[in-house]
């Protein structure tokens, strides 16, 4: 194979500061700030998982390239390349639930410091999904050409869509992680 995927994905861990979430619980409920939190556990949970799951749908992937490099069978590896798939899969769906609970964050009476850095985070979450889309389309290739033989270009164009939303989705994150250093009072990250 002449390309390979070599972006890693962006572990993102989500705290927001007790300060912002010091006051007093409504009547009714959880405060702004108690569910803004909640959101954000729910985000970092979902992340765990999707990292797990990325991790290992792209350990799959990197043995199954091995395999072919040195001479094996391409279509031998079909099965485990099925299985990357599914796994990338599976991991974009966990990163679409992290987003999701993000996006509730800004119908939420919170700093908007808080929610310019959920917004950011996800606008990042998004390129990422959309570098798995395509990662997961390659895999796709792969399963009916596991020697790209027949589909090498599209493969390759598919590999460069992929390298430029990871490398969207990077920026996002560091604009994330400079919103979270602007403002240590409400927001603590950690990579």
């Amino acid at each position: 194979m002449h390309h390979m995927i070599n972006r890693r994905a962006f572990s993102v861990v989500i705290l927001l500061s007790t300060l912002l979430l010091a006051g007093c619980s409504g009547v009714f409920g959880e405060s702004p700030g108690e569910q803004a939190d909640q959101a954000i556990n729910e985000a970092n949970g979902a992340i765990d998982e999707h990292n797990r799951l990325f991790d290992q749908a792209r350990a799959t992937y990197d043995d199954v390239k091995q395999q072919i490099e040195a001479g094996n069978d391409p279509s031998a590896q079909q099965d485990r390349i099925t299985q990357a798939r599914d796994d990338m899969e599976q991991a974009r769906s966990r990163l679409q639930d992290a987003r999701d609970s993000l996006d509730g964050v800004n119908d939420l009476d919170v700093d908007p410091a808080v929610k310019r850095y959920a917004s950011t985070l996800s606008d990042a979450m998004n390129a990422q999904i959309s570098a798995e889309d395509r990662e997961i389309e390659f895999y796709a290739l792969l399963e009916e050409d596991p020697a790209l033989e027949n589909n090498r270009e599209e493969a390759e164009n598919l590999l460069e869509q992929v390298g430029n939303d990871y490398e969207r989705a990077e920026q996002a994150y560091a604009e994330a992680r400079d919103l979270a250093d602007e403002n240590p009072e409400l927001i603590e990250s950690t990579q």
